[in-house]
């Protein structure tokens, strides 16, 4: 039974607080009550679900990491005015779009491990796992169209429809070693940076923000969002599975071509093209190794933290359009540690 695992699951003692999850909580400390009634507000949104469902709604929604969006959302209201409780209820539909998004993401992807502990669809099966996902699409719609205008519920399905829309692109892309840059940044804009934006704008809207600082924090937003996956694409790479709490090497894995990769074809030219559609079409584990001293060879990870570096440039100039204010040196803040991080993956890579 589901309800006995999860109940497991939740009991497993927690993991040493890392110095990187230090520095972000600092960060985000001034947001942190809100951050709890965002989290508490989620799980209560179980009893929305059939008691039929209710335990696999919990598993899913228990899921949160770091609440990126979450404090995004708070963060970009404080910029922009103050917190209010369309904030709390904002995030928590942002919140549960992105858990659904992961949820379909691990059956795609066949991942087992997820934030230190079995997927959902490692726990209950795939069939179930996708209608659940979808559930938690059509219930944070739901949320979004209880607001007294349009707005809101129109942002957050056209994110969604976007979201979606980026993975089927992706999905389509697998094996593609032809697969350009652009190529490769219209995507990751679309399945992850379109969250990281709209929490942004949203939050902002919300709090009363002129055009221009919304159209500001959706900037800074999508520059950030845009980052975080490529270092996310760097750590499926070269991470510790044991660090960052789920499955590693899944993108080869499934033949996704992310960056590290392109850079490596486009430096090595098509005998790399070759060797990579080799290797990813007939993927082992152990093929691992190889792949990434290639990219390291090419200069892949280097070339890719310098791309993550820029990015968060452009996102940390982005608030330029807002007051100087402490949410808006801690938005500021959430880059520079974004850019810090890629650049410590060069230590683990070699280490």
């Amino acid at each position: 039974m589901l309800a006995a695992n999860a109940k497991t699951d939740f009991d497993l003692p927690k993991p040493p607080v890392s110095p990187d999850a230090r520095i972000w909580e600092e960060i985000v400390g001034p947001v942190e009550p809100f951050l709890r009634e965002v989290s508490e507000s989620l799980l209560a949104q179980v009893d929305a679900f059939e008691p039929e469902l209710a335990d696999y709604a919990r598993y899913a929604l228990s899921s949160q990491g770091k609440q990126l969006r979450p404090a995004l959302v708070a963060l970009s209201g404080q910029a922009a005015g103050a917190l209010n409780p369309d904030l709390v209820t904002a995030a928590v539909i942002i919140e549960m779009v992105h858990l659904a998004t992961l949820v379909h993401d691990d059956v795609m992807d066949e991942a087992t491990i997820r934030r230190s502990r079995p997927t959902l669809a490692r726990q209950c099966g795939v069939s179930t796992s996708i209608l659940v996902g979808d559930c938690l699409f059509a219930h944070a719609l739901t949320l979004a169209a209880a607001f007294p205008t349009p707005e809101v519920c129109r942002a957050v399905a056209q994110a969604t429809k976007v979201v979606c829309t980026g993975e089927i692109l992706q999905n389509e892309q697998r094996l593609r070693v032809d697969l350009s840059r652009e190529e490769y940044f219209r995507v990751l804009r679309m399945k992850t940076a379109e969250l990281f934006a709209l929490s942004c704008a949203l939050g902002g809207r919300l709090a009363g923000a002129s055009p221009r600082e919304e159209r500001a924090l959706r900037e800074y937003g999508m520059a950030l969002g845009t980052a975080y996956q490529v270092y996310d694409d760097c750590v499926d790479l070269f991470g510790r599975e044991e660090a960052e709490g789920k499955s590693l090497g899944v993108d080869a894995a499934n033949g996704k071509v992310t960056l590290p990769i392109i850079v490596l074809i486009e430096r090595r030219g098509e005998k790399a093209r070759i060797e990579v559609k080799k290797m990813l079409s007939d993927w082992r584990r152990e093929r691992l190794g190889s792949l990434k001293a290639l990219i390291q060879e090419h200069e892949g990870l280097e070339e890719s933290q310098r791309v993550i570096e820029e990015l968060c440039r452009q996102a940390a100039e982005a608030l330029e359009a807002l007051p100087e204010t402490p949410a808006r040196k801690a938005l500021g803040e959430a880059a520079a540690f974004l850019s810090r991080r890629a650049a410590a993956l060069s230590g683990a890579a070699t280490g």
